[in-house]
């Protein structure tokens, strides 16, 4: 039965109620759509990635790092090495999450290695702060007794993991240590920097010596093995190896013999001190050392605190600094040489043949200057004033080659030139730039309050016998005595020769251009030469003593210089065979004493082991001993 009637009888939806009901409808649509579209991209458009990455929750790839290249000898032998070794480390990442069980683990490990609690803890804080993501290497050289042991309970301990490494290794004790540097792991730093790219946290890079000046060649290419695991993280196979490529091999400049023979005659006389010995004409260091010395294995293991105060704390050992290329001293009379280069230069009146009387005192202003021991030489030229080392004929030099124009004279121009006041640029960091004194450098520190007076002509005076503020190393004095000799080529020492990979093939040669030329008139040369080889095997010579009977001509000069608070400096540099050198070698001693005495016998032992001749001195008179 129908119900009729008229229309405006029915009964009506409201419109309000109906605009909320479309607009319901309307969200829900746009939902369903939103979720149909995004189970359409996930399904379809990206069904692949997603399989991908299913398929790479089973697949670990673990790093295989390479082998550093050696270190060698000039001669091929062996100066550094690898040795592999276990290293235990602990993956923060797979330890449990819970406090406690995480607790119980690391104590049940510490046990087990024989490592206290909070050392573990320690060496996590410390190394997760550096290298976040890297794993925590708490011990190396691990034996395989616990090796086996955690392979047995590996269920118990989760997160612990042994890595074979790569440990480097020194057959020859402390010998070189200076040069060698340290390996380290990259830190987060470093991974920002551009040479480092393509490391990962946990690599290890040279941090110090050739080891960092030459890692790239040294350092290698990691490889790679990518492993099978299940959804516990177990391995169940290897899937692909990508084997590494061991890094290059460094060949230094350095003679090995010449090497240990050096670092002999240091330790022989227990001062702290440094040497050089380098070819005059390319600049290659045949051996460079510092006493005292350390063991570089120390840095293949964690440093206790001792071995860090030992290292880097003692301000009077410091047996981690460099003496020969860091070690700044007055050089006392070794600058003679340098001195009389500025005035043949510098001063038009003086010549090789000019006298100057030498009373055995000059009085320059209203300070008396004299020689070492008040001997008095008379009238001398340049030769002869070089073999007694006369202080009154160079005082006499300083005085007239002072110039206080700010830069200094002459006498700072050579210097600076020759290679003192700078650093030579050898192929090693650490080098420190020294200080030649001029009128500008005193003066500013007199208006700054940091000294009692400003630059005066005694400070000149001072400056020609290699005292007062003058501060060098050796490896700056054997550079400036070989420009003198070598004809005016100031060089750029290196100690590395060339890079070779693991089947002998040159990769890289090391031969950098030398840093200047510098005016030397052969006359001159001639002069200061002759009044070296005078000093060292002429009888009254200053370093007869010990040079006299050698049987290699040979050209040298002393040096004491005065340091306080400490002793005098002693020094001794030697340029053979004379009157064309091939080697130059630098010794110089702290509170040695007179450079006759300390330094000039360790140059002999040096030079002795060069030219394979017999070490001995003839004891004759000296001299004004220096």
């Amino acid at each position: 039965m129908y119900l009729r009637g008229p229309v405006e009888n029915r009964p009506q939806i409201r419109t309000g109620f109906a605009l909320r009901v479309a607009i319901m409808g309307g969200i829900a649509l746009a939902m369903f759509g939103v979720i149909f579209f995004r189970l359409w991209y996930l399904q379809i458009l990206s069904g692949d990635e997603y399989v991908a990455e299913a398929n790479n929750n089973r697949i670990r790839e673990i790093r295989v790092v390479a082998p550093r290249g050696h270190v060698l000898d000039r001669d091929g032998e062996v100066l550094v090495e690898n040795r592999t070794s276990l290293a235990l480390q602990l993956n923060p990442e797979r330890l449990p999450d819970a406090e406690a069980s995480r607790r119980a683990e690391l104590r049940r490990l510490g046990e087990a290695a024989g490592i206290p609690l909070r050392r573990i803890r320690r060496e996590m804080r410390d190394q997760l702060e550096e290298l976040p993501s890297a794993p925590v290497t708490l011990k190396k050289d691990v034996g395989y007794d616990l090796v086996y042991y955690l392979e047995e309970n590996q269920a118990r301990f989760p997160g612990v993991e042994v890595q074979r490494v790569f440990v480097r290794r020194y057959p020859n004790g402390t010998l070189a240590a200076h040069l060698f540097g340290q390996v380290g792991e990259i830190d987060e730093e470093e991974l920002k920097q551009p040479e480092y790219r393509g490391l990962q946290p946990g690599d290890e890079i040279g941090k110090d010596g050739v080891e960092f000046q030459y890692d790239r060649y040294l350092r290698g290419l990691a490889g790679a093995t990518r492993i099978q695991v299940d959804a516990l993280g177990r391995p169940k196979g290897q899937l692909s190896l990508r084997e590494p490529v061991p890094g290059d091999n460094l060949r230094l400049s350095i003679d090995s013999e010449l090497q240990a023979a050096g670092e002999g005659a240091l330790s022989a006389r227990g001062l702290p001190g440094g040497f050089v010995a380098m070819n005059v004409h390319n600049g290659e260091v045949l051996g460079l050392g510092s006493f005292p010395s350390f063991d570089p294995t120390v840095f293949t293991r964690p440093l206790t605190q001792g071995q860090v105060d030992a290292l880097y704390r003692d301000p009077i050992a410091a047996p981690i600094t460099n003496r020969a290329i860091a070690g700044l001293y007055p050089t006392g009379s070794t600058m003679k040489p340098i001195t009389s280069m500025a005035a043949l230069n510098g001063l038009p009146d003086f010549t090789t043949s000019t006298p100057i009387y030498d009373g055995g005192s000059i009085t320059v202003g209203d300070i008396s200057f004299s020689n070492a021991g008040g001997a008095a030489h008379g009238t001398l030229s340049l030769t002869p004033a070089l073999q007694v080392s006369s202080d009154v004929f160079f005082y006499t030099l300083g005085r007239d080659l002072n110039v206080d124009d700010g830069h200094g004279g002459p006498l700072q121009r050579w210097a600076f030139r020759l290679g003192l006041g700078h650093e030579t640029g050898i192929d090693l960091p650490g080098e420190n730039h020294g200080l030649v004194p001029t009128p500008r450098w005193r003066n500013r520190l007199y208006e700054e309050g940091l000294t009692d007076r400003p630059w005066s002509i005694g400070d000149n005076v001072n400056l020609a016998v290699g005292q007062g503020d003058l501060q060098a190393d050796p490896l700056q004095m054997a550079v400036a005595y070989a420009a003198i000799a070598n004809g005016g080529t100031v060089l750029r020492p290196h100690v590395g020769m060339e890079v070779v990979d693991s089947a002998g093939r040159a990769v890289q040669e090391i031969e950098p251009p030398p840093q200047r030329q510098v005016p030397v008139d052969p006359a001159f040369r001639e002069a200061i030469l002759s009044g070296l080889h005078d000093a060292a095997q002429v009888p009254g010579g200053t370093s007869y003593s010990v040079f006299g009977g050698f049987p290699i001509p040979v050209a040298g000069k002393t040096g004491t210089a005065e340091r306080p608070p400490h002793g005098d400096q002693s020094w001794y540099v030697i340029l053979a065979p004379y009157p064309d050198p091939r080697i130059v070698v630098a010794v110089t001693m702290e509170e040695g004493g007179f450079g006759v005495d300390t330094a000039a016998p360790a140059a002999l032992q040096i030079l002795s082991q060069y030219f394979q001749a017999p070490a001995r001195q003839i004891g004759g008179p000296v001299v004004n001993p220096e």
